[in-house]
C-alpha cells in the first residue's frame, strides 16, 4: 500500500512538472538600446532580457528561441529607462474638478479614478505614492490585472483635525455634536476627522485595517481648501505622535501635509519621516529636516502657465501666491544641505491638468541636471516608496534597471539625458511602455 502511495505521489509530481514546462514564463528581449539605469550610468549598445515580471541578465548579443513564448524588441539606439513615478498623487482626484466630488456618487467617482489610472500608466509612470482618497478598490482591480493602472502605494482617507486641511465642509458649517454622524467625506472614505489621541489612534488604525502602505495625516494649512490659512499647524505634538506611533507599531510611516515652518516643525518634533510639499521652508528648517534625516516631497509649483487659477484676491489665490513664492528657495535649500528630496505633481483638477504630468517633472531642470532629476523619478522616489517595510504590496526591487529588478520599463525615442523636456510629451515619444513585465504600449513595427 505504501509503494502504491509513492507511485502515485511520483506521478503527480511528474505531471506537475510537466504541466510547468508547458507553460514556460514569456521572455521578452530588448537589444541595442542606450541604458539610463535609475541612478547615474548611461551604457550604450545593451540588451535586456526579461522573463515573467524581473530583469534577468543584461549584456551584449543575448539570445533567446524565437517562439510564441518570446518577443524581440529592436531598440535600435533608444533610450531605455526605469519606468517614471510620483510621489505625491491623488488618482481619485486627477481627472475631476474638486467640487465635482462632492455632488457625484462614489459609483461614479471610482469609474473616473479608475480612467485615471490608465492615463497615468500610459504616461510612462508605472507607480505611484497616492497620499488621499479611497482608492484601494482600484487598486485591487489593477493588481488583479482587471484594469489598466501603475502600481499604488495608498494611503488612503487623509487624517484631520476639525478645521484642518481635509474638513471638507464650508466655513459656516454648524457645529457638530460629540458622538456625531460622519460627514459624507468620511462614509466615502475621502477623509477622517480626527480631534484628539483616542481618535487619531483609531482612524490611522483604521486605515492600516484598509491596507495602507503609509498614513496621510494634515499638519498645517491647504491652499484650495476654504477655510484653514497657511500659517496654523494643524494637530498638537500629542495628536501627531499618536498617528507616527501607530504607523509604527505596523511598520511603517507618516507621510504629512505641511508648507510652512511651523507645520513642519510640529510634524518633525513628532517623529514625521516624510514632509509632503515644505514650499515654504526656512534655512533654519532645511537644516532640521537634514538633522531628522527625513525626507523633502517637494512638487515644483510655480506661479507660471501652469498655475492653478483661482478668482482673482480670493483667499485661495493670496495662499497659491504665498506657497509658490517660495518653491524656487526650497529647492535651493533642498540643494544646499543635502536633503533627501523626492519628486511629485499634485495634479489634480482635471485629465488636461494630469496630462502634464511629464511636462512637470521637466520644470526640476531649473535645479537640477536630466540625470539628476530622472534619479529622483525612479530610484530615489523609491527609496522613500520601500519605507513602508513588510506594508510593501510589491516587494522587489524596482526604479533601476539590473539584474533580478522588477520589469516597469520606458523605451524612449531620443536620449531624455540630451533632451529632458522628451519626457513633457509620452504620447509621441514613448515607444514601449512596460510595467511588471507586462506590455501596455508598443508602436514601434
Amino acid at each position: 500500500m505504501r509503494a502504491k502511495i509513492s507511485r502515485i505521489v511520483i506521478l503527480f509530481l511528474f505531471l506537475a512538472v510537466g504541466v510547468y514546462a508547458q507553460e514556460p514564463k514569456k521572455q521578452i528581449l530588448i537589444t541595442n538600446a542606450k541604458i539610463f539605469d535609475g541612478t547615474n550610468k548611461l551604457v550604450e549598445g545593451k540588451d535586456v532580457l526579461i522573463q515573467g515580471n524581473k530583469i534577468v541578465q543584461i549584456g551584449k548579443g543575448i539570445m533567446i528561441t524565437q517562439d510564441e513564448n518570446s518577443q524581440i524588441i529592436d531598440a535600435s539606439g533608444r533610450t531605455l529607462m526605469p519606468g517614471l513615478t510620483d510621489a505625491h498623487y491623488h488618482l481619485m482626484h486627477a481627472h475631476i474638478a474638486s467640487m465635482q466630488i462632492f455632488v457625484n456618487d462614489i459609483g461614479y467617482l471610482t469609474l473616473v479614478g479608475a480612467e485615471a489610472a490608465e492615463a497615468t500608466l500610459m504616461r510612462g509612470f508605472t507607480t505611484i505614492r497616492d497620499l488621499g482618497g479611497p482608492v484601494f478598490g482600484i487598486k485591487k482591480m489593477i493588481d488583479e490585472g482587471r484594469i489598466v493602472g501603475p502600481r499604488i502605494y495608498a494611503s488612503g482617507a487623509y487624517i484631520t483635525q476639525t478645521s484642518g486641511h481635509g474638513d471638507f465642509r464650508f466655513p459656516n458649517a454648524m457645529s457638530r455634536k460629540d458622538g456625531r454622524e460622519l460627514l459624507d467625506g468620511e462614509i466615502m472614505g475621502w477623509t477622517k476627522i480626527a480631534d484628539g489621541v483616542p481618535q487619531v489612534m483609531r482612524r490611522v488604525r483604521e486605515n492600516l485595517m484598509s491596507g495602507a502602505t503609509q498614513i496621510k495625516v494634515m499638519a498645517g494649512g491647504g491652499v484650495a481648501s476654504l477655510s484653514d490659512p497657511l500659517d496654523v499647524q494643524q494637530y498638537t505634538l500629542e495628536e501627531m505622535k499618536a498617528a507616527v506611533e501607530v504607523a509604527a507599531t505596523w511598520n511603517t510611516y507618516v507621510a504629512v501635509h505641511a508648507y510652512s515652518d511651523v507645520a513642519v516643525r510640529g510634524a518633525l518634533a513628532a517623529g514625521v519621516q516624510s514632509i509632503d510639499h515644505g514650499q515654504m521652508i526656512t534655512e533654519d528648517t532645511a537644516k532640521l529636516i537634514k538633522e531628522h534625516d527625513a525626507w523633502l516631497s517637494l512638487q515644483p509649483i510655480l506661479n507660471d502657465e501652469d498655475a492653478i487659477p483661482f478668482p482673482d484676491g480670493s483667499f485661495e489665490q493670496q495662499k497659491y501666491l504665498a506657497m509658490t513664492a517660495g518653491t524656487e528657495k526650497a529647492y535651493e535649500l533642498a540643494k544646499k544641505y543635502d536633503l533627501k528630496v523626492a519628486f511629485g505633481t499634485d495634479l489634480q483638477n482635471g485629465p488636461e491638468i494630469a496630462a502634464k504630468q511629464g511636462k512637470v517633472l521637466t520644470k526640476l531642470k531649473r535645479w537640477y541636471e536630466p540625470w539628476e532629476l530622472l534619479k529622483m523619478a525612479t530610484s530615489t522616489n523609491y527609496e522613500l516608496f520601500k519605507m513602508c517595510g513588510p506594508r510593501d504590496p510589491y516587494p522587489g526591487e524596482n526604479g533601476v534597471i539590473k539584474e533580478g529588478a522588477l520589469a516597469d520599463l520606458l523605451l524612449i525615442d531620443g536620449n531624455p539625458l540630451e533632451n529632458i523636456d522628451l519626457i513633457a510629451d509620452p504620447e509621441n515619444n514613448f515607444k514601449v511602455i512596460m510595467k511588471d513585465g507586462k506590455i501596455y504600449k508598443n508602436t514601434l513595427k
